[in-house]
């Protein structure tokens, strides 16, 4: 089985020793019975598929009002604060980490204002040490909510609110503040339309962990510098290689060999990179299947690793721990840059057989050493590789993971759009913290305190 369409390669040489030719022929068959029902909208949740048609949809007049205001606020802030949690932060967190150079403020590169995200966590410290940054800087903020009334990003815009609002007067804050939210109810859209804030809309039929490809995800990206018109194209291409019915269609394959490998045990599935730069496109994806699939009491728990750090650190448990997991390795064919080992007269270290070698070319052998040792210690092994990190693979790569996510979860019986076991805690947090209405439940929980 191989898929080679110039985008994205999958190698599953690291899996055949753990299944045989039957199986896979059997879960392909399923797989293409849950592409079935996710691409006629006839299943579970089908009212939550907008997503499917985004690189499809002609939305240029809304992708070049992203960019006019990248190009005012590239003038007037130094800084844009992202708020929001979930799936209307880490994608764009993903795209800003995996593309754009770590080192730009050091550097001076002018590639945008900086990007920071509020909202995200509940955490005093880390607001009011933002706080201070932004009492020194020029900034802006995009708040991203549905509702508005999310605990944590409603906390935050509150305060950032306030802040702009006395720093720069009511009538320049809201120049500097834009709302990505529902197109006609909610708080956060009662608060725009009063304030005047210029806004972009979250579709009805896209939840919150399918927007990255949404101006959720896209806005933030054109305002750091990222080229969003690219990462449509590359997402657009890919959907053409996922609508195809075959067993070919990489992200049929994808889908069948993990819930092939789930049914032999493997309930853990490691995503796992070799650049740095993807440690956040790895917390989206947790996020993208942890929700989706991870219900009625099913779904493989999905972990990340960064290689070759964690080989230091997680190597041991993967190489000789519970025998409960596969990998899914996702790299990159070319690196966007080239940085060779020296000589050293010396040779101390020993090393000087690597000298004249790229630096990547060690982190293949380094790669495949790691794929051999772990297949040897019965871990499974998938292979994505991708032609190189840029705008365009990456909006290949999210549209493909969230296609396969559809199939995969639709294999397992179970609804991939909804979540409704992330209700509970705000449930019980609302009552913990007084919120009218939640009197009963308070009672009940400080009990069990």
């Amino acid at each position: 089985m191989e898929s080679k369409n110039k985008i994205l390669d999958i190698d599953i040489k690291g899996i055949t020793p753990f299944i045989n030719s039957r199986e896979l022929e059997l879960s392909l068959s399923k797989a293409l019975e849950a592409f079935d029902t996710l691409t006629t909208r006839k299943g579970r949740g089908n009212d939550y598929l907008g997503w499917l048609d985004l690189p499809t949809d002609n939305n240029r007049p809304e992708q070049d009002a992203m960019k006019k205001i990248a190009a005012e606020w590239k003038l007037k802030a130094q800084v844009v604060v992202v708020i929001g949690i979930g799936g209307s932060y880490l994608g764009s967190k993903a795209a800003l980490e995996a593309l754009l150079h770590p080192f730009a403020n050091e550097l001076a590169l002018n590639q945008g204002p900086k990007i920071l995200f509020a909202g995200q966590n509940l955490s005093q410290d880390y607001m009011a040490e933002l706080m201070d940054l932004l009492e020194e800087k020029e900034y802006a903020a995009i708040v991203i909510s549905k509702s508005g009334t999310t605990t944590e990003p409603a906390i935050a815009f509150r305060i950032i609110k306030n802040h702009l609002e006395t720093k720069y007067g009511k009538e320049e804050a809201a120049t500097r503040i834009i709302a990505v939210t529902d197109k006609s109810r909610g708080a956060l859209k009662e608060v725009a339309s009063k304030e005047g804030y210029r806004t972009f809309v979250i579709p009805d039929d896209v939840g919150g962990r399918y927007s990255v490809l949404t101006p959720v995800g896209l806005l933030p990206m054109a305002v750091a510098g990222v080229n969003i018109d690219s990462m449509i194209q590359g997402a657009a291409k890919m959907r053409e290689i996922c609508m195809e019915r075959s067993g070919n269609n990489i992200a049929i394959q994808y889908a069948a060999l993990r819930n092939l490998l789930y049914g032999k045990g493997k309930t853990i599935e490691i995503l796992v990179n070799f650049n740095p730069k993807l440690q956040y496109f790895a917390e989206w994806w947790k996020q993208l299947f942890g929700e989706s699939e991870g219900k009625e009491g099913k779904g493989i728990f999905p972990a990340s690793v960064n290689f070759t750090s964690d080989l230091h650190s997680m190597g041991q448990y993967i190489q000789e721990g519970e025998r409960i997991m596969f990998e899914t390795v996702l790299d990159m064919k070319h690196p966007a840059r080239e940085y060779s080992v020296g000589n050293d007269p010396a040779d101390v270290d020993g090393l000087n057989f690597l000298a004249g070698m790229e630096v990547e070319q060690v982190n293949k052998k380094a790669r495949a050493g790691t794929k051999l040792a772990h297949i040897d210690g019965g871990v499974p092994n998938i292979l994505l590789e991708a032609e190189r990190l840029d705008a365009f693979s990456l909006g290949a790569l999210f549209y493909f993971f969230e296609f396969a996510c559809g199939v995969s979860a639709y294999m397992l019986g179970i609804n991939p759009f909804d979540q409704p076991g992330v209700e509970d805690y705000k449930q019980n947090m609302f009552a913990l913290l007084g919120k009218p209405g939640y009197e009963e439940l308070a009672e009940k929980l400080k009990e069990r305190l």
